[in-house]
């Protein structure tokens, strides 16, 4: 049921994204928190915590560089992915932030555009790096 949940929330993420160009606040955070609070009661809290920070921490150093090559709400939503990767261990964290760039730039590059929304990329990459463990 929580795996509905998170593809549920991922694909109302993207779809928006893709529509809007923009991840709200009100899609973004809650998801955040509700992923770190259902870690929290598996006992995987402390990993979820510090998946979401380093990948927000990460994201935010980005946007402050280069606004324009990172959104806040990438930012925002890196917390709620990073936290849900971080909590099946590093090595799926790893994965997830490693793949979302690369399929950020190979849309990119196949649709001959510079600029295309990065949370579908996101979420694809949490998803698919979560369900490699999981499956």
């Amino acid at each position: 049921m929580a795996m509905v949940a998170m593809a549920l929330w991922m694909g109302v993420l993207s779809g928006y994204d893709i529509a809007q160009r923009r991840l709200p606040n009100w899609l973004t955070l809650p998801g955040a928190v509700v992923v770190i609070a259902a870690a929290h009661i598996a006992g995987r809290g402390l990993s979820a915590v510090l998946g979401g920070s380093v990948l927000a921490g990460l994201y935010a150093v980005v946007h402050l560089v280069s606004r324009r090559g990172m959104g806040a709400g990438d930012v925002k939503l890196a917390l709620g992915l990073g936290a849900l990767t971080g909590c099946y261990g590093a090595d799926v964290w790893f994965l997830a932030a490693l793949v979302a760039p690369v399929l950020t730039t190979v849309v990119a590059l196949v649709r001959g555009v510079r600029r295309v929304p990065h949370g579908p990329s996101m979420c694809l990459a949490s998803a698919t790096a979560v369900g490699l463990v999981v499956w």
